[in-house]
């Protein structure tokens, strides 16, 4: 049982390290930057295509 928690406790410290670590990381990064214009392009329409690109490749029968 003593034998589990030496080892566990330091490796559980060591996750915690990198945790906060990739959390600076990605605020040094500008992840945290715009929160708010990722969930609007998804309500956004996309553009058209323009030329014979809306025409269906496929020949009709």
């Amino acid at each position: 049982m003593m034998a589990s928690m030496m080892l566990l406790i330091p490796l559980s410290l060591l996750m915690l390290g990198a945790a906060v670590w990739a959390f600076f990381w990605a605020v040094d990064r500008g992840q945290f930057d715009d929160l708010e214009q990722p969930s609007r392009l998804a309500l956004e329409e996309d553009p058209t295509p323009s030329g014979d690109a809306t025409k269906d490749p496929r020949p009709h029968s």
